[in-house]
């Protein structure tokens, strides 16, 4: 079974597996055999999001892996998120009790605000996950909720035992300063968008300076949102079909992936790739064995234009969070 370096999280002093699994787009029992298969590879980190409209399935792979005695509740770090939606401090505790439910565990090991971003309300019975689109087809419907609101909400639930660490995903650094300046429980991870193609040097620099640890999501770049055949993924060039990437990869006798993931762990990045197969899942953990170059590492961050895939704004009237 293979296994994760580590990134010691403050404030607590936990060690977080550096290499997570991914489960956004695995639907149905597609993500319940992907987290279980997962478990079993050696990955102790599963990262998802009420968003993500999974987390019951990938619940059911976490119970299965627990009743095969492949790993013990405590082995694996249960990662989930708040939904736009849910912002408001009444809404806050519904949010984090159902994707619990859902799990089908008694608390998140991290729980991050998924979008600086807060949405009308809407009823769980009205529709689950609610989505970015209040009537469910194509109004944006904004609620005003101060970020303060939603983390003190949240802090309630970390001193109630429900969650372990507090993170945010998407959010810039002159937000993540205002937070820092009244959050009781500081926030222990940030997840942005990081690739090749959107590196990301000084958000990654000022978390790391105020002891955030920074999670990479989409570290493939385009290749996720293909599938959603977003227009500036299909213009852009393949990560793996890079010359620069694929001429290191010959170099170290690796996968193009395997270098790419590599490039952001050397950065102290933790990254939750998806991964489809077995075959794939191994080949993600294994990229810690080989070592970049300094040169290596200087040529792959050269490719930075500051290209973002994930953004809001693109899609959602209003939503302008990186403007």
């Amino acid at each position: 079974m293979l296994t994760s370096p580590t990134i010691t999280l403050k404030p607590t002093g936990a060690e977080m597996p550096q290499i997570g699994f991914g489960t956004w787009k695995h639907y149905g029992a597609k993500a319940t055999e992907a987290v279980y298969t997962g478990l079993k590879v050696g990955y102790r980190l599963i990262d998802c999001a009420c968003d993500y409209g999974n987390e019951k399935e990938c619940g059911e792979g976490l119970k299965r892996a627990i009743e095969d005695g492949v790993v013990a509740r405590e082995d694996v770090w249960v990662v989930s998120k708040l939904w736009n939606t849910f912002h408001r401090k009444e809404h806050v505790r519904e949010a984090v009790m159902r994707s619990l439910s859902d799990w089908g565990v008694s608390y998140f090991d991290i729980y991050y605000v998924h979008f600086p971003i807060s949405l009308a309300y809407v009823p769980p019975d009205t529709r689950y996950p609610p989505g970015w689109f209040f009537d469910g087809k194509s109004q944006v419907k904004h609620d005003p909720v101060p970020l303060r609101e939603t983390w003190e909400a949240l802090e309630e639930l970390v001193d109630e035992g429900y969650i372990r660490h507090l993170g945010v995903s998407n959010m810039c650094s002159a937000l993540l300063m205002d937070l820092l300046s009244y959050a009781r429980h500081r926030p222990s991870v940030l997840q942005i968008e990081i690739h090749p193609y959107n590196a990301q040097p000084r958000a990654v620099q000022y978390a790391h300076e105020q002891g955030i640890a920074v999670t990479a999501y989409s570290s493939f770049g385009p290749l996720g949102f293909r599938e959603l055949n977003t227009p500036k993924s299909l213009r852009t060039q393949p990560l793996f079909t890079h010359p620069v990437v694929t001429a290191i990869a010959l170099a170290h006798q690796s996968t193009p992936a395997q270098v790419v993931l590599r490039w952001a762990t050397q950065r102290r990045l933790a990254i939750i790739p998806k991964s489809d197969t077995e075959q794939q899942m191994k080949e993600n953990m294994q990229s810690t064995d080989i070592k970049l170059t300094e040169q290596e590492m200087s040529v792959i961050s050269g490719l930075n234009v500051g290209l973002r895939f994930n953004d809001p704004a693109d899609d959602f009237e209003g939503c302008h969070i990186f403007s």
